[in-house]
């Protein structure tokens, strides 16, 4: 009986839409290991949907070489609500003492001993 050894390059599968058990199906049929930096229990994830993987599908890679995927959040996993975080303009009042005390030669300020009524 004769064996045919194995191509040393293979086209990377396209996982992309697949759930998690598929693509990981998917990627030993087609001579690719999955790495899911998203998801540390990728192992045990079964209905998680691909949305994004690298290298791209169609590109030829070794046999073995790690193609990672990304899955989407699911229900209460973030993904959104936070909003922006970078400063806004204008900056919010320092509050605190500052905050509390009339600005200097205001109507108030001669009558409590501060600056000059003029």
């Amino acid at each position: 009986m004769r064996i045919t050894p194995k191509p040393l390059e293979v086209r990377v599968p396209r996982l992309v839409g697949l759930m998690a058990m598929d693509a990981r199906e998917a990627a030993a049929t087609g001579g690719v290991l999955l790495a899911a930096p998203d998801r540390p229990d990728f192992s045990r994830t079964v209905v998680d949907y691909v949305v994004r993987q690298y290298p791209p599908p169609g590109v030829e890679v070794p046999r073995g070489a790690v193609v990672t995927v990304w899955f989407e959040f699911g229900e209460g996993e973030g993904g959104g609500g936070a909003g922006v975080h970078e400063p806004r303009l204008p900056r919010p009042g320092g509050g605190g003492l500052r905050r509390e005390l009339d600005e200097p030669g205001g109507p108030f300020a001669t009558v409590a001993g501060f600056g000059s009524p003029y």
